[in-house]
């Protein structure tokens, strides 16, 4: 929105009232909810059918606020004071055993959430941005040193033969692409931060 490239109109969670809200914010007219964006409903969690799970781990993934707990080739479950009702979770799962349920039934949109609930879910969305960020960063650093490890040994290597020279400038040149690709994604994703 602020980029101008969003309506006011986008957000179904916060239903009719919180398009009013941010048309009195930004001195605009109050229009209907976009429904490609979705429609507004009472407020529903997910429910994972935990004997039909397979634990595939996509459902996490796919989780924005980290509401999903399990590991690979495990069951998984549902946070329920986490979950925001967003259905991310729903596409992926190739089992099909997520469910959405009503937890405010008559109760829609804005009224359908706390102040608190929609605070804590801010903070979990952005504390799951800022793992995602540092897990990205650390495995970039764990695979430029692995190749700057792997370039080292190659240089101490002292070749005998034409060809065996000639393949260690190979591995060199695939490992020193290597970190300057690491190198390239490290520069992006501190551009990408700030």
């Amino acid at each position: 929105m602020a980029a101008g490239s969003a309506s006011y109109n986008q957000c179904p969670p916060g239903g009719i009232e919180g398009v009013a809200r941010l048309a009195h914010l930004l001195g605009k007219p109050v229009i209907p909810i976009n429904p490609v964006n979705g429609v507004e409903r009472p407020r529903p969690v997910a429910v994972i059918d935990e004997s039909l799970c397979i634990g595939c781990t996509l459902c996490i993934q796919a989780c924005p606020v980290d509401a999903i707990i399990g590991a690979a080739k495990q069951m998984h479950t549902i946070v329920y004071d986490l979950c925001t009702g967003c259905d991310l979770c729903v596409a992926p799962c190739p089992v099909d055993c997520i469910a959405m349920v009503e937890v405010t039934p008559g109760k829609t949109g804005w009224d359908a959430w706390s102040q608190e609930q929609a605070d804590q879910a801010r903070a979990m969305h952005d504390f799951r941005n800022l793992r995602l960020q540092r897990e990205k960063e650390e495995n970039n650093a764990r695979l430029a040193a692995k190749a700057a490890a792997k370039l080292q040994a190659v240089q101490a290597e002292t070749p005998a033969s034409e060809a065996e020279r000639a393949e260690q400038a190979r591995k060199k040149a695939i490992i020193q692409a290597a970190i300057e690709r690491a190198r390239l994604k490290k520069e992006q994703a501190e551009k990408d931060a700030s």
